[in-house]
């Protein structure tokens, strides 16, 4: 197989947090979820809620806050980033129950991006070493 390689493979960055397959898939995760609520927040929230302006600008944020978060832990793939990183997540999961509880309309969508918060917290936590990936090994 010819073409680039993953960092970890040639000792690079991932290297420091395994490399292997949970950092890769948070990282693709993260890019693909947040790709996807900058340039298209749109379709997601007509199959999941009510397309308002305010909920498109919100998903706009939150997809450019996914994929800066990417690029940080892309560039230093350190376990205390992905520890930070799953923090982030967990107390944006928090927010998303706070909505879903004070906005009805909003509620599906709220929870729907709560669920992929609480995914990508436990990708983060498996790679920074923490209580998940102790549990699961």
């Amino acid at each position: 197989m010819t073409g680039r390689r993953w960092p970890a493979a040639t000792g690079g960055p991932m290297a420091r947090v395994g490399g292997g397959v949970v950092p890769r898939l948070s990282l693709l995760t993260r890019m693909c979820w947040g790709g996807t609520l900058l340039l298209a927040p749109r379709p997601v929230l007509r199959r999941l809620g009510r397309p308002s302006p305010l909920a498109v600008a919100t998903l706009r944020v939150l997809g450019a806050r996914h994929l800066v978060q990417a690029a940080l832990l892309a560039r230093r793939p350190a376990p205390a980033a992905f520890g930070v990183g799953a923090g982030v997540d967990g107390l944006h999961a928090l927010t998303t129950v706070a909505l879903a509880a004070v906005d009805r309309p909003q509620r599906r969508i709220a929870l729907n991006d709560g669920a992929v918060a609480v995914v990508l917290m436990m990708l983060d936590l498996w790679t920074a070493g923490g209580p998940v990936a102790k549990e699961g090994r």
